[in-house]
C-alpha cells in the first residue's frame, strides 16, 4: 500500500512539474503581452503559443484528476479551502482562451485592446493565484478534524504566500520571455531578450528571499532534501543568467525549466509526507499515508495511468516537434 501511496505521489508531482514547465511558458508569454508593441508584434507573441496552450493545460486537468482519484481528501480541502481564488484562476484562464481565439476576429482596434488586456489579465492573474496557493499549502491551513479548511479568505492572503506568489510570477515571466526568445527573431526576439534580463533579478532576488523564509519558519521534516533541491534550483537559476547573457536562448530556457521542476520538488520535499499540513494541530494533517484511495482504487488507476500518461507525453512531443523553428 506504502508504494502504491508514493507511486501516486510521484505521478501526481509528474504531471504538475510538467504543467508548469509548459503552460508556464504560454503564461509568461501573456504576462509581457501588453510589453509588447501593439499590431503584428502583439500577434507574433499570441502566434508563438497558439500551437501549444491548449495542449499544455491538459496537464493540469490530468493532475487534478489524479489527485481527485488518489488522494480524494486532499483535493476537497485544497478545492473548497481555495475556492474564491480558484474560480478566480477559471475566470482568467477563460478569459485567456477565449481572447486567443477571439482577438483576431474583428478588426476594430477597441475589440483588439479589450482581447489584449483580457489576455494578459488571464495569464497574470493565474500565475499569481497558483503560487499563492503553494505558499499557503507549505505554511499549513487551519483545518477542522473533517479535514475541512476553517480559516476565511484573507488568512489566505497573507505575507509569506505573497512572496511566494509574487516569486511564481516572476519565475513564469521570465520562463516566458526565455521561450520568445527561442521561438523569434529580429526586433521581437531582441525585445525578449531584454524582457528576460529584466525579469530574472526580480525573479532571483524574490527566490532567494522565498526559500530563506522557508528555510526558517517551515522546514518541519528533514532538511537535507529540500535544502539540497533549492540549491540545485538557485544553481539552474544562474545558468539561465549565463546562457541568456551569451544569446544562447535554448540552453537558457531548458536550463528555466530545470529551474521550475527542482522549486516544485523543493516544494514537495518540503512538505512530505504531508500534502497538507494543519497549521493549528500537526494530528489533522493530511498526508500520504492518511489520505489516499484504497489499495484497490490506486492499483485501477495505476493501470490506466499508466496507458494515458503516454499518449500524454507522446502528443505533446508530436506538437512541439510538428511546430518547431521560428515563428
Amino acid at each position: 500500500m506504502e508504494v502504491l501511496q508514493i507511486v501516486w505521489l510521484l505521478l501526481i508531482g509528474v504531471l504538475l512539474v510538467g504543467y508548469a514547465i509548459l503552460d508556464g511558458f504560454d503564461l509568461g508569454v501573456g504576462c509581457w503581452h501588453l510589453f509588447a508593441r501593439k499590431g503584428e508584434e502583439r500577434g507574433r507573441l499570441i502566434r508563438a503559443i497558439e500551437p501549444f496552450w491548449d495542449g499544455n493545460e491538459v496537464w493540469l486537468l490530468t493532475g487534478g484528476g489524479a489527485l481527485f482519484a488518489a488522494f480524494p481528501p486532499v483535493y476537497a480541502t485544497v478545492f473548497s479551502g481555495f475556492y474564491l481564488a480558484l474560480m478566480l484562476v477559471l475566470v482568467g484562464l477563460i478569459f485567456r482562451a477565449v481572447a486567443i481565439e477571439f482577438r483576431g476576429q474583428v478588426g476594430d482596434p477597441r475589440w483588439v485592446a479589450a482581447w489584449d488586456v483580457a489576455f494578459a489579465a488571464g495569464s497574470v492573474l493565474p500565475s499569481l493565484l497558483y503560487a499563492v496557493a503553494v505558499g499557503n499549502l507549505l505554511r499549513g491551513l487551519e483545518l477542522n478534524a473533517a479535514g475541512d479548511y476553517t480559516g476565511g479568505f484573507l488568512a489566505l492572503v497573507n505575507p509569506y504566500a505573497l512572496l511566494v506568489g509574487l516569486t511564481g510570477l516572476a519565475m513564469f515571466a521570465t520562463h516566458g520571455a526565455l521561450y520568445l526568445a527561442v521561438k523569434t527573431d529580429g526586433p521581437t526576439q531582441r525585445q525578449a531578450r531584454a524582457w528576460a534580463a529584466r525579469a530574472w533579478p526580480v525573479f532571483a532576488a524574490l527566490y532567494v528571499a522565498a526559500a530563506a523564509w522557508t528555510a526558517c519558519a517551515y522546514l518541519r521534516g528533514g532538511w537535507a532534501a529540500p535544502c539540497a533541491l533549492g540549491v540545485a534550483a538557485l544553481a539552474a537559476l544562474l545558468r539561465v543568467r549565463r546562457c541568456s547573457g551569451r544569446c544562447e536562448d535554448l540552453q537558457a530556457f531548458l536550463a528555466s525549466g530545470a529551474c521550475i521542476a527542482l522549486v516544485l520538488l523543493a516544494v514537495v520535499a518540503t512538505l512530505f509526507p504531508n500534502l497538507v499540513v494543519a497549521s493549528n494541530d500537526p494530528a489533522l494533517s493530511l498526508t500520504v499515508y492518511n489520505a489516499s484511495s484504497s489499495a484497490r482504487t490506486l492499483t485501477a488507476m495505476l493501470v490506466i495511468a499508466l496507458l494515458g500518461m503516454p499518449l500524454v507525453l507522446g502528443y505533446t512531443v508530436y506538437i512541439h516537434r510538428v511546430f518547431r523553428g521560428k515563428v
